[in-house]
This record gives C-alpha cells, structure tokens and sequence, in this order.
C-alpha cells in the first residue's frame, strides 16, 4: 500500500564522524530499501511557479513499484500529491499557460477492456490544483510516444500496428503464432490531436519503428529518431534522425556521415532530439559504448542544413539521453560526469557555424540526477543528491546556489549512514585511478576491516560519489560492518577520454588491474583485512567478478550478477552486440578468435576457488542467462567449488519486482555473513 507523503599516492576524505551520525539511531535492513521515494522527473511549470515531478513508490502487496505525479510551490514549498492510481504516470508536460500538466499512463480497471481503462498507455491531462485526471486519447491498443505542440491546442502521438513482410510473409502469417528473426515489425505512425475540435488524423505513415517524437515549437517539423525494426540491435548502429515536414509531407533523413562513417564507431544509439526556440536548429546526442557520448546540432538555413558537433567541455562526459535549449535563445544544456558527479552544463550560442562558452550550473558537491527548466523564465530544478541525502527537488539560482523545495524521504535523517569518501591509487601503468570508499557508521580508524570490492555495470558508466541505497550492496553492505570499495576502473566515465578508451581491445586486463591494485592500496592504509576480501557486481560488474575470481585466490566469497563468461556467446546473444564488437576493437569473433578469448574469463575458470553466489534474470536479453548457467555447471559439477544459482523466473536485466530484489539482498547478506563474516 502506498502513503502519500504529507507537505512537508592518495587522497581519502573522510565526514567526522559525530557530526555526520549526530541524531541518526536507525540500523539498515533490506526492508528500508523499500521505503524509499525516488524522484525520476522534474518538469517546472512555464510561468516557474510550479514544479512537477514523478514519484516513483514501492508497492509489496503488488510486488512491483509505480510512480506518481505531484506539485510544488516554488513560493511555499507546499506539495500536493496529484494522481494515486497503480498505473505508472509519466512524462509531465505542462499547457502553455501552465493550467494543465498532460501525461503518460497505463490504467485498468477491472472489467474494462476498452480504452482508456484497458490498461493500454494513453495520454491523460489534470489540473495542478488537483482533481480527477481526464484522458485526453483513448487509441485503441494505447499510444507510444507523445509531444504537446507549443500552442497548446495540439497533441502529437505515435501508435503502432504489427506489419508482415519479405519473401516469407505467407508462412509468417499463417503460423504468427511463432518468434521470427526479422520481419515481422510493429511500425509506428503519427498522429496529431486538435484539442479543440477533439478531431485527429494521421500525419506520418511509412515503415519505420519510431524511438523519439520532437515536434518543433512552430509545429512545422517534426523529428523521429527510427529504426528499421523493432529490436535492439537495429538500434545501436541502424538508428537514423528522420524529420517530418509538415507542409509539404515529406521526410528528409539527416545524412549520418558524422556519426556512423566519421564517428568512433558504427555502433551509435541516437537519443534526445531538441529543438530551439526558432525552430531552426535541432540537437541530439549519440551514445557509444566504449566512447564518449557526443552532442550533434543540425541548423536549417539556406542553401540547407548543416549538422555539427558541439564542443563539449573536455573535463565532462556527456550523460546521453537529456539535452535541453534554455528558454528562447540558443543556450543548450545537458547533464555530464566529470569525477563521479553530475553536474548541468551550458553552452551559449549554439548554432550550426559555432558556438560560446560551456560552464555549469550546478556547482558544488552535490550531482544532479534529473533537471528540467521554466519555458518562460529559464529557472532551473533539479534533482539533487548529496552523501547524506537520497534526492529531491531543488531550485538553482544564477550564482549557483540551491533552494530546496521538497523532502520526500524524511525516514533518512533516523539512518545510520555510511562514511562515503573518494579514493585515488595508481592504477596500471602509474595512471591515477579513483573510487568510492563507504565505511561502516560507527568505524574507528585503525581496524582493519572486511572488504568487498563493489564492481558497476557499463562498463561505460561509473559508480557516483552520493549516498545510494541498492540492491546491489551500496549502503546496505557497510550497515552490516563490511567496508564497500567501488573502483571506477579504466573504461568508466568520468575521467577524460583516454581513461574510457584505454580498455577498448583490453578488457579482463587493464581494468582487472586496475582493480587489483586499488585493493592493495586499502590494504596498505589500514582500510581492508588482506585475509577478508570479497567481491560482487552486476552486468559488467558480474563479468569482472568473473574475472577477478579467476586470476586470483584472494576473494573469500564472491558474487556474480548477470555476469558475462564467454565473448563470442555474449556477441552472438546479447541483444547489444555492438558493444562486444566495440570493446573487440571492432572485430568479429572469425576476425580475431584471440582477443575474444583473452577477454573471457571463461579460459581461467580452472583456477577458481572463490565460494561463488550466482544471479540472473532468467529472461535477461543483454546478458543472457546462458552465461550464469555456464558459471555455475563449471563450479558446481566440475571444479566442488561452494556456489549457488538463483535465476529470477521472468525478471530482465535488472530486477524488477519487490520480491526479486529482497531475495537479491536477503541471498548476498547470507553469503557473504557465512564466507566473509564480520568479527
């Protein structure tokens, strides 16, 4: 059940103890885990007296989470909690005269089997002030996407319907029934909604799946990024920037040469399509695996239209998925990582010829998770975090200074915290390498104690410098007396290019390095029990966990979450496999066999003998399950080295439920208690 919340060499830095625990009694248990709010969305309102933004709640007797929308007074900070349904409201997108917030969400009530109640995502509109939610489309079978044409009296949304097609489309048909490889496609159109005469018709109908919708503020064009199919893997490397235009119908299709033939790699995923005020220019951004993260900006001016990289600032990594144009001149802003904070960046004067300066505007120790600005006044919100505090709502001013608006979490100021301090070590071949280090609440300096090294996924990503509660052992472990060592190894971003591009044609090497020497370097400062040490990660994380255990001994207990063991089984399976080619220096497995098999841990299997816990989702597309089975038939039946398997029947990637996750959490306490236990 769900409560609303009422309104209301080396450096190691260390809190002092007695200020930062001064008031906190409350030891953690997995079940505080669920107790949490998290805000996903911010979305303040055009006139900046408001800000919207999507809670996201955990529900047990529904085992799963959902997400509500509220509002906040940028005045009063008063809040009020605007929708309670079980669905998952999304999107937040505020009328012009910020009288209306529209918004994305899946309801059903029982019985129902029509639209809007049929449980099919459609958009809904309610007023600030609260009220009941009112559906705006009611689209058979849902909608997909959606944008509020910047009149306000249009509504833009895309639907699908499944298509059948090439040489075997008799067969395919006949026997739907089946999984195919290709061919059979749920296309996408547009449509557009006059919210006055409630009469719609389609605007955009060829065969294409369409992944982002941007109409620009004159509604005179409109940008889709697409793909040829539905899948993954046409994403990565097929996607195109596809703009419709209005008055003659037709579509141009942005020519890709900096992004596909003249970019790092062929293997792209395009994201965030924005235009600016004029409608005259549109920026996006290109995300690679094993790359930096760039920013492209097309401008339309006579004779055409001229595309260019924007120049981003050299100590940030862009974080893909968000850039925003502040207001109504040609300021672009976008969320980058630069030594694990995010912080919001600024570029004025963008154009297709230039550009200005780049400066943040999120200074200070905390990092930004999401942010939005006021159409009309430009204010800043933001979602912040800190060391001590999970994430909520703030408003930025010009200087750089933070003004909170919300605290969704007020359980937190009971916890024992963790002791969060940055960590540098040199890595492989003397490069200075930087880490998160949590200490237990009440550690004195001078004991020694059991270390387990925490490994994030990506490995394009990075283990950020804020207080994260997750199931994946941040919090949680030091609560239970472990010190938490998360090495932001070479490969994460962060750090400047050529600390990410290093590991390319190098990983189960460089980064294994890496990682090795910085549990050294605890060892040496008193920090870690040599004779205590485990390891654990997910995804990329489970990959090296693979890795370490097979190159060494010293791990007492380990575990490995959705863990990768064979290369050339992850490229023919995953459903991302570009990102192996990437991290192959663009080869195929046929191409170099040796590399695909220095970079497996698969081939060191032999030397294990690190009691080994086990996760995957039993349906995990980009790390199939194939890889966790392997693992464990290789430990169990062959090497008696102590291991369990724990498949999550249906879960993903990541786990998804309720349940799931507290087994997660429940299973790693247990093993780690019996193999590495506290004394």
């Amino acid at each position: 059940m769900k409560y609303p919340i009422p309104f209301l060499v080396v450096l190691v830095l260390l809190s002092p103890l007695s200020a930062q625990q001064a008031g906190r009694h409350h030891d953690l248990t997995p079940e505080d885990y669920f107790t949490l709010a998290t805000i996903t969305e911010v979305a303040p309102s055009p006139d900046g007296r408001f800000v919207a933004y999507a809670e996201l709640r955990w529900d047990q007797a529904a085992d799963r989470r959902s997400t509500d929308l509220w509002v906040v007074s940028c005045k009063t900070g008063e809040t009020r909690r605007l929708t309670f349904d079980p669905a998952s409201d999304s999107s937040p997108t505020w009328s012009p005269d910020s009288r209306i917030i529209y918004f994305a969400s899946s309801r059903k009530r029982a019985g129902e089997k029509t639209p809007p109640h049929d449980g099919k995502r459609q958009v809904w509109r309610i007023s600030p002030e609260g009220g009941d939610a009112v559906a705006v489309t009611r689209v058979p079978g849902g909608i997909g996407l959606f944008d509020l044409g910047a009149s306000g009296r249009t509504l833009y949304y895309t639907r699908s319907s499944k298509s059948v097609g090439g040489k075997w489309k008799a067969l395919k048909k006949r026997f739907s029934a089946l999984e195919y490889g290709h061919g059979v496609t749920a296309f996408g159109t547009v449509w557009k909604l006059d919210l006055a005469s409630w009469r719609n018709r389609k605007i955009v109908d060829e065969k294409r799946v369409i992944r982002f919708l941007a109409v620009s503020p004159d509604e005179k064009r409109i940008a889709m990024i697409t793909t040829p199919e539905a899948t993954a893997v046409t994403y990565e490397g097929w996607s195109e920037m596809d703009v419709f235009d209005v008055t003659t119908g037709k579509v141009t299709r942005l020519v890709d040469d900096l992004w596909r033939e003249k970019g790092p790699s062929p293997f792209g995923w395009l994201k965030a399509p924005a235009w600016s005020a004029d409608s005259r220019a549109l920026a996006f951004d290109v995300s690679y695996d094993g790359y930096p993260t760039e920013i492209l900006v097309a401008e339309w001016a006579d004779p055409g239209i001229r595309i260019r990289r924007l120049d981003r600032p050299r100590e940030a990594h862009v974080a893909p998925g968000h850039v925003v144009w502040r207001g109504k001149g040609r300021d672009l802003c976008f969320a980058a990582e630069s030594r694990a904070r995010v912080r919001v960046w600024c570029v004025t004067e963008v154009n297709g010829e230039g550009q200005g300066n780049a400066r943040p505007l999120t200074p200070g120790p905390g990092g930004v998770a999401a942010f939005g600005f006021a159409a009309a006044s430009g204010d800043l919100a933001v979602v912040r975090e800190t060391t001590t505090e999970v994430g909520d709502v703030f408003l930025v001013g010009e200087g750089g200074e933070y003004r909170r608006l919300t605290r969704v979490n007020p359980q937190v100021d009971t916890w024992k915290l963790p002791d969060i301090s940055t960590v540098r070590w040199k890595g492989a071949g003397g490069v200075e390498v930087e880490g998160i280090l949590e200490l237990p609440p009440d550690h004195r300096p001078g004991k020694p104690l059991p270390m387990i090294v925490e490994l994030h996924g990506g490995p394009t990503a990075s283990t950020k410098k804020r207080l994260r509660f997750w199931i994946y052992g941040r919090a949680l472990m030091p609560a239970k007396g472990y010190a938490l060592f998360s090495p932001n190894y070479r490969g994460s971003t962060g750090y400047g290019d050529r600390f990410m591009t290093d590991l390319i044609g190098r990983e189960n090497d460089i980064e294994v390095e890496d990682i090795l020497l910085g549990v050294d370097a605890m060892v040496a400062r008193g920090i870690a029990d040599p004779d205590r040490l485990g390891v654990m990660g997910w995804s990329n994380g489970g990959l090296l966990t693979n890795c370490l255990i097979g190159k060494t001994t010293r791990f007492k207990a380990a575990s490995s979450g959705a863990g990768v063991l064979d290369m050339v089984m992850q490229w023919g399976q995953e459903d991302t496999p570009g990102h192996v080619i990437n991290f192959m220096k663009g080869t195929l497995p046929w191409q170099n066999p040796e590399l695909y098999r220095r970079s497996s841990p698969l081939y060191h299997l032999g030397n294990v003998k690190t009691p080994t816990l086990i996760h995957v989702g039993g349906k995990d597309p980009r790390c199939p399950a194939g890889h966790s089975r392997s693992l464990f038939r290789a430990l169990h039946r062959y090497l008696k080295v102590p291991t369990e398997l724990v498949v999550y029947p249906g879960a993903v990637h990541g786990l998804s439920t309720y349940q799931h996750r507290l087994a997660k959490m429940k299973w790693d306490l247990a093993w780690f208690e019996r193999y590495l236990p506290v004394k």
